[in-house]
Parts: C-alpha cells; structure tokens; sequence
C-alpha cells in the first residue's frame, strides 16, 4: 500500500452519531487531510480498506477561538468526509462491544 494513502486519511471519527449513521446507512466519518479532494479521498478509502465507495461529502472544519488565560488563538481547521459504501460492505473499525 502506498504511503500517499496513509497521509489523506487522517484517523476515523468515532462518537455516538457517526456509529449510528455506520450501522443504518453504511456511511463512515474520517477527517481528512484539508487538501485532499474527493476523487483522492475515494482512492485512499478504497485501497486502505479495500471496499467499494459509492458516495462522498465533504465538510471543511472551521477554526474557533479559543483562550487559555491570557492567550488566544485558533483551533486547527480540519476537513472532513462522509462516505458511503457500496451495499453489503463494511469497514470494521476496532469498536466491537
């Protein structure tokens, strides 16, 4: 596997919504690298987990301020994917009860 793959997809978003939305609709949250396209997204998705990706949206993350004490700045902006997969195919992602 190439290590370009590696670098778009950054880690899987696992909370409540995004398991629910797994488990009924077979579409998975990652958050991307923020220049990554969807074209590029579709290719990583497919080679890592080696399924078939039938549908992506994409949403850039905006930075919010935030202080600690007397300082200020911004959180990191991120970008992330919703993918939808193929019927009939899954991606286990370590979160087995």
């Amino acid at each position: 596997m190439d290590t370009k793959y590696l670098e778009i997809i950054k880690a899987p978003v696992i909370t409540e919504k995004s398991r629910m939305l797994a488990e009924k609709e077979g579409k998975y949250e990652f958050i991307v690298d923020p220049r990554a396209n969807k074209t590029e997204i579709k290719q990583a998705i497919e080679r890592i987990f080696n399924v078939k990706v039938e549908d992506i949206s994409t949403i850039n993350v905006v930075p919010k301020k935030r202080r600690v004490g007397r300082y200020s700045g911004l959180t990191n902006r991120a970008k992330k994917a919703i993918v939808k997969l193929a019927e009939g195919q899954a991606i286990n992602l370590g979160e087995e009860e």
